[in-house]
C-alpha cells in the first residue's frame, strides 16, 4: 500500500486552519451580536412573563377585594349572593374610571389590544404607543376586575408590545430586529397567560409578524419559554382547565359532524365579531346623538352589565368558572344557548362601550358554549355512534377562537397543550379548518384585521395594499431647491386645476390621483383652513414606484430570510 502523498496531507491540513480562522472571525465578529440579540429575546420574554402573571395576580386581587370573595374562579357563584345594588354599581364605577383615564391619556378614549400591536409590527418599524399602552393596560386591568365581559389576554399581548417598544428604542432596533422583538414579548405574553410555549410562539408568528422567517424563530421560542417558565414557577405546570378523559374517538364515523361544527362555529364568530362592531358603531351613533361625553361611555356600559348580571351574573368578568363547567358537560343545553347569547351581548357590551380587553377569552367560551350544545343535539340523535359531547365543546371552544383571532394553526395548538390528546387534536383540528375558511371569507381574515379596515388600514389585503400607507407624500417628494425639481409654473397650473395633494397624505391617497390625471407628478402642498395652498414640491410617480417597490422587496426579504 502506497504512503500519502506528504503535499497533499500539508494542504489538507493548511485549508483545516484557514476554516477554523474563518469559523473564529465570524463567531468574533458576528457571533456576540447574535447571542446578544437572543440574551436581550431572553429578558424581553421574562419582562413579558412578569407582566402577564402581574396582571392575572392584580386583577384576581382587585377582583376579591371588591365583590369580598376569596375564590375568584367561582365569582359568577359568589354573585348571586350579593346586594342587587352592588352587582349594579361595581361595573358602573369601574366603567367610570376607566372613562376617565382612557379620556385623559389616549387620543380616542379607546383601550389598546392586539389589533394595534399588529398594526406596530406593520407599519411602525414593531413599536407600539407606550403612553396610551400604559393607560389601557390599567384600564383593562379596572375593566376586568370590576365586571367587565372581556378576556385578558389582548391587554397582556399589548403590554408585552409596550415592554419590546422601550427595548427597541433604547437600542435603536431597526424595523426587523423591532418586529422581531416585538414577537418576543408577544409570545412570552400569550405563553404566560396560556401555559402553552408552543402556541405562544406560533401566536406571536401567525398573528402578529404574520410569516415564518427563520430568523425570527429561534429568539421567540427562547422568549415563550421564558414566559412559560415564569408561569409555571408561580402556578405549576398545571393545564388552565381540568378536563375529563375522553374515551376513543370514532373519528371517522364522527368526521362529518365536525366538519359541520366547524362551519357552525364559523357562523357563530362571525355573529360575535359583527355584534362588537355593530355596538361600536351603535355607540357612537347615541354619543354624537345625545352628546354623551366620551368618559361617559364605559360607566354607561358598565351599568348594563350589572343590570344584566342581576339576572345572568356568570356574564360578569372572564368567564373561566363557565367555561369549565361546559368543558365538563355540567350545563344543560337550554342553559348553554342562553349563556352563549347573552355571552355575545356581554361582550359586545363591554368592548362596544371602550371599556376595555381583548375577545380571546370571551371566543373561547362561547365557542365552549356552543360546542355543547351542538355536542348535546348531534349525540342525542346519534347515540351509538357518538363520542362525549364534551370532546364537541372543546372542538367549538378551538373553532369560534379560530375564526375570531385568524389564528388556526396557534389555536389549535393551544388545544393541545390544553389537552395532550392527540385523537381530541384531530376532531379540533377539522372544526378549526373549517369555521376560520369559512369566516375568513365573510370578514377580513379576522377580528384584528377587520377593526383595522374599519379604520382604513388594510391589512388584511397583504404589504401590496399597507405598504403604500407608510409614505408620505413630503417624504418622497423633490423640493424645489432640487436639481430635478418640477417646474413651478406646471406645479401652479396643476393646482388651479385642481390637481394636488398635502404633504401628510400618504402615497395611498396620491396612487389614484397618478391614475386618474396620467401626470407625470404631482404638486404637494401644505393646506391651511384660513389660506390658500403653500407649494411643497411635488410628488413624481416614478419617485413614488420606486420607494414602494423597494418597501416590497425589503418585506419579502424579511418574509424568507
Amino acid at each position: 500500500m502506497s504512503e500519502p502523498d506528504p503535499s497533499f496531507l500539508s494542504q489538507q491540513l493548511q485549508l483545516a486552519k484557514a476554516s477554523i480562522k474563518r469559523g473564529y472571525e465570524v463567531i468574533r465578529l458576528r457571533g456576540p451580536g447574535k447571542v446578544t440579540f437572543w440574551f436581550i429575546a431572553l429578558l424581553i420574554g421574562i419582562a413579558a412573563g412578569f407582566a402577564a402573571l402581574f396582571f392575572r395576580k392584580g386583577i384576581n386581587w382587585l377582583q376579591a377585594t371588591l365583590y369580598g370573595t376569596e375564590d375568584v374562579q367561582q365569582l359568577h357563584s359568589f354573585i348571586t349572593g350579593l346586594q342587587w345594588y352592588w352587582v349594579v354599581l361595581i361595573p358602573t364605577f369601574g366603567g367610570l374610571t376607566v372613562g376617565l383615564i382612557l379620556h385623559h391619556f389616549t387620543r380616542d378614549a379607546r383601550a389598546r389590544s392586539v389589533g394595534d400591536v399588529i398594526l406596530g409590527a406593520a407599519l411602525h418599524d414593531g413599536r407600539v404607543e407606550t403612553r396610551a399602552g400604559i393607560a389601557s393596560a390599567i384600564a383593562s386591568w379596572i375593566t376586568l376586575s370590576t365586571g367587565g365581559s372581556s378576556g385578558r389576554e389582548g391587554p397582556v399581548v399589548h403590554m408585552a408590545g409596550v415592554i419590546s417598544t422601550w427595548v427597541s428604542r433604547r437600542i435603536n432596533a431597526d424595523g426587523i430586529t423591532g418586529r422581531d422583538l416585538l414577537g418576543c414579548a408577544v409570545a412570552a405574553g400569550v405563553s404566560a397567560s396560556f401555559n402553552a410555549p408552543i402556541a405562544g410562539a406560533l401566536f406571536a408568528l401567525e398573528v402578529v409578524l404574520r410569516h415564518f422567517a427563520v430568523h425570527a424563530f429561534a429568539p421567540i421560542v427562547i422568549a415563550s419559554v421564558a414566559g412559560t417558565v415564569i408561569n409555571r414557577l408561580e402556578f405549576g405546570g398545571v393545564t388552565e382547565f381540568v378536563l375529563p378523559t375522553y374515551g376513543d374517538l370514532q373519528f371517522y364515523v364522527e368526521l362529518p359532524a365536525f366538519l359541520l361544527l366547524g362551519l357552525t362555529c364559523g357562523l357563530i364568530a362571525v355573529a360575535l365579531m359583527r355584534s362588537i362592531f355593530w355596538a361600536e358603531d351603535f355607540g357612537n351613533y347615541v354619543q354624537k346623538r345625545t352628546g354623551l361625553p366620551r368618559w361617559l361611555r364605559p360607566a354607561v356600559a358598565g351599568a348594563l352589565l350589572g343590570i344584566l348580571a342581576l339576572w345572568f351574573p356568570h356574564i360578569i368578568g372572564v368567564g373561566y368558572e363557565t367555561m369549565s363547567l361546559a368543558l365538563t358537560g355540567q350545563l344543560g343545553l337550554y342553559e348553554v344557548i342562553i349563556f352563549a347569547m347573552l355571552k355575545v351581548a356581554a361582550v359586545s357590551i363591554t368592548l362596544g362601550g371602550r371599556m376595555g380587553g381583548g375577545v380571546f377569552s370571551p371566543s373561547l367560551m362561547i365557542g365552549a358554549l356552543a360546542g355543547l350544545a351542538f355536542g348535546l343535539i348531534a349525540t342525542g340523535i346519534f347515540p351509538d355512534v357518538s363520542g362525549a359531547s364534551t370532546l364537541y365543546a372543546l372542538a367549538g371552544m378551538g373553532a369560534v377562537a379560530a375564526a375570531v383571532l385568524g389564528a388556526p394553526i396557534s389555536t389549535t395548538l393551544i388545544v393541545f397543550e390544553l389537552t395532550g390528546d392527540w385523537q381530541t387534536g384531530l376532531a379540533v383540528m377539522v372544526a378549526v379548518s373549517m369555521s376560520t375558511a369559512l369566516a375568513s371569507r365573510i370578514v377580513d381574515r379576522s377580528f384584528f384585521l377587520t377593526q383595522m379596515e374599519r379604520r382604513g388600514i388594510h391589512l388584511a389585503a397583504g404589504p401590496q395594499a399597507y405598504l403604500l400607507a407608510m409614505f408620505t407624500a413630503a417624504r418622497i417628494m423633490r423640493r424645489p431647491e432640487d436639481e430635478r425639481a418640477a417646474d413651478e409654473n406646471e406645479c401652479w397650473d396643476l393646482i388651479d386645476a385642481g390637481t394636488y395633494i398635502d404633504g401628510t397624505a400618504t402615497l395611498e391617497a396620491a396612487m389614484p390621483i397618478f391614475e386618474q390625471s396620467s401626470a407625470r407628478f404631482i404638486p404637494v402642498v401644505t393646506l391651511s383652513a384660513d389660506a390658500p395652498p403653500e407649494l411643497m414640491g411635488a410628488l413624481f410617480h416614478v419617485d413614488a414606484l420606486k420607494a414602494y417597490n423597494r418597501a416590497l422587496a425589503a418585506t419579502a426579504a424579511e418574509e424568507h430570510s
